[in-house]
């Protein structure tokens, strides 16, 4: 640009952040409560603040003006004056350079420094003191930036909900290691999308790449000083920019050009987010941007004492999408990765807090589920909660609005018990597969609603749910006293890798038979990467810190011979779900519609073919069960599909009930290589084991 002039043009206060008209730059920035704000203008190294002008325009609590000749590039920051009383919730320091919260682009890093804070760490008043000190020189910059991205010709996916099959992976794990990426792109955007990881993912059968977060994020003092990283991504800096750790070169385009391509193969992308807390933790925290530009508007304060923030998401800090501003920066957000990344939807990290409403309780009708669900952009997409956090009320598993599907972890924890061997199980796991209707099944949710996992990044790998009975986290650095304490692991005789054959192929066995479970299972199936090939993470089931061998994927897994299979099977399981619309019903089923005389639509039996009697279902000991399922193709025939399923320690023998058809048994977990065969009326089911029957055929 050319010389910078002594003031800023009025300008407009929408929209809000820096918008590029080929002019100049439009500067827009939200505070209800500041008395003044400055734009502070840096050099192309952000190292030196050139210019720091007042925004001269309050317009509806939102400050702004008109900076002419500025361009895509330029560095800026704010800083905002107003009060400086924390005991009122106010916490106004123009010392602390500010992010815009709605920057696209940051350029440079956090260089954690005592500076950072509002208040002078080590005074005996804590945050009630005040800080001078210049945090410019520690603090990332805003970039203006312009979106001239082509996507004609792109087209979303747009895969059913009944089709789905969810891949969660880390945008760095994932590639970190594969070989076959240039080495300068592996673990970046850039890779996500290369031959590769495409040919895999299709190959087993994946519609759905769901990615932990690439907001910007913080890596946090505690653990820079620990030599450890915030690797998961859980932290975020910038709602609107993308993590720059991930880009191969300075382009911004990476991601896009990746999901295009994902979009050309049929793969759509969705994005893990974190909208109910940011990276400034507690009080006592850091200033980074939401904090120094309005603490009142932007998080929940205690009612009453508002020096203190609420922590309803176990990170200090909870933003109050109660506040009109908030909500609409949450929306502007969406759509902003919507419309100019082309994702296809998201999962909302502790979406319970986003559905309180100021220091109320859960409420599905929350301004933020009623401003997705009528959104035009939004209400299209994939929209997915984590139904918990951890204040009142925070279990919230089903009571999700209509169009939201849900994390199901009772579905985790019923099928590791299940094939573990606890006892009592048969009736909860049994409520589980059949789509866990007991809670989904109102307002005229569909079973796609239920997100059914056996594992997630948060916990064990499915090879150390077969491997450990506890955790191992001492490279956490906190004295194996983080993650979960009881994760409904087994490990079969030997804690950890072993080289004990028999071990190996029960292990082996078991995990077969939980990933058959999930991809024959009512409901949408989410695999964690890396599953498929027996990834490890060596016991430790926290692993968001990190950012190394113990996470990333280690591809040469599946070059071998037992991780080669394992993928193969989950192939095959893939594959049997999308040819046979029963696996992914687009309703629920209860047992209580006859589609023939006598032939309910899902029906449940034991071992012997018989119906389950009430003794029998809560018979503590009772672990074998066959699920059957159903439905009347339009030409008269039908077709049902047996789950049989063995969790005991011996062979059974099991007698398929009627109606006699022509069956063929396509799955069998205790044997991954048998091809599809006919059978006849019985079939043995190996210990540890589940088979799947299909049959076809009429009935007068």
């Amino acid at each position: 640009m050319n010389g910078i002039p002594d003031r800023l043009e009025p300008g407009s206060p929408y929209p809000l952040g820096a918008s590029f008209d080929g002019l100049g730059v439009n500067f827009a920035v939200f505070s209800a409560n500041a008395d003044r704000i400055d734009l502070c203008l840096f050099d192309p190294t952000g190292r030196q603040e050139i210019a720091c002008l007042e925004l001269p325009e309050w317009t509806d609590e939102v400050w702004h003006g008109y900076l002419p000749y500025a361009r895509p590039g330029l560095l800026y920051g704010f800083r905002a004056h107003g009060p400086w009383r924390p005991e009122q919730g106010h916490r106004f320091n123009p010392n602390k350079l500010l992010l815009d919260p709605y920057a696209k682009k940051l350029a440079g890093e956090v260089r954690w420094t005592d500076a950072l804070h509002s208040y002078r760490i080590r005074s005996p008043r804590r945050d009630l003191s005040f800080d001078r000190r210049d945090s410019a020189p520690a603090m990332p910059k805003s970039e203006v930036t312009s979106d001239g991205f082509d996507w004609t010709g792109d087209e979303r996916p747009n895969v059913p909900w009944s089709d789905t099959v969810i891949y969660e992976a880390h945008v760095k794990g994932l590639t970190k290691l594969l070989e076959e990426v240039p080495r300068r792109e592996r673990g970046t955007y850039a890779a996500l999308a290369h031959p590769k990881v495409i040919a895999h993912l299709q190959r087993i059968g994946i519609t759905t790449l769901e990615l932990l977060p690439i907001h910007a994020f913080v890596q946090d003092r505690r653990l820079q000083e620990l030599g450890l990283a915030n690797y998961w991504g859980y932290n975020t800096l910038s709602f609107f920019a993308p993590e720059q750790r991930y880009m191969a070169g300075s382009s911004g385009d990476e991601l896009r050009i990746a999901i295009r391509r994902l979009h050309a193969a049929g793969i759509e992308v969705i994005l893990d987010v974190v909208y109910n807390h940011t990276a400034e933790g507690s009080e006592l925290g850091p200033t980074f941007n939401l904090r120094g530009l309005d603490n009142c508007s932007y998080y929940r304060l205690v009612q009453g004492n508002p020096r203190y923030c609420v922590n309803d998401t176990g990170t200090g800090n909870t933003l109050d999408l109660s506040h009109p501003r908030v909500l609409q920066m949450v929306a502007d957000s969406l759509r902003h990765w919507a419309q100019s990344y082309h994702v296809d939807g998201f999962r909302f990290d502790l979406g319970v807090t986003l559905g309180r409403d100021g220091n109320n309780g859960f409420d599905p009708r929350s301004g933020f589920f009623d401003v997705l669900r009528q959104d035009p952009v939004l209400c299209q997409l994939k929209l997915i909660s984590e139904p918990w956090d951890i204040g009142p009320g925070g279990y919230q598993l089903g009571n999700h609005p209509p169009g939201f599907a849900e994390w199901n972890d009772k579905f985790r924890d019923a099928t590791r018990r299940y094939w573990h061997g606890d006892s009592g199980m048969r009736a909860e796991f049994a409520n589980r597969i059949a789509g866990s209707a007991d809670l989904f099944d109102r307002r005229a949710r569909r079973p796609w609603a239920s997100i059914n996992f056996v594992t997630a990044h948060d916990g064990f790998t499915l090879n150390d749910t077969v491997s450990y009975d506890h955790k191992h986290n001492f490279a956490n650095g906190e004295d194996n006293r983080d993650g979960h304490s009881n994760d409904h692991s087994r490990n079969w005789g030997v804690e950890g890798p072993t080289d004990d054959l028999p071990t190996i192929e029960l292990r082996e066995r078991i995990m077969r038979s939980m990933l058959t479970t999930l991809f024959a299972s009512l409901g949408t199936p989410m695999l964690l990467g890396g599953d498929e090939f027996g990834r490890t993470q060596r016991g430790n089931n926290n692993a968001y810190c990190q950012d190394n061998e113990i996470s990333w994927f280690d591809w040469k897994r599946l070059e071998s011979e037992r991780g080669h299979a394992m993928s193969d099977f989950v192939r095959r399981l893939s594959a049997v779900r999308r040819n046979h619309p029963l696996l992914g019903a687009t309703r629920f089923l209860h047992g209580e519609v006859e589609v023939a005389p006598g032939i309910l639509d899902i029906d449940w039996f034991d071992e012997r073919g018989q119906h389950l009697t009430e003794a029998d279902w809560h018979n503590p000991e009772g672990r074998a069960l066959i699920m059957r399922r159903v439905w009347r193709k339009e030409d008269g025939t039908l077709e049902v599909v047996s789950t049989l399923l063995n969790a005991s320690s011996i062979p059974l023998t099991f007698t398929l009930p009627p109606p006699v058809l022509e069956r063929r048994l396509v799955i069998d977990s205790a044997d991954p290589l048998a091809p599809e065969r006919e059978i006849g009326e019985t079939v043995e089911v190996q210990p540890h084991a589940v088979v799947l029957v299909f049959g076809v055929g009429r009935v007068d």
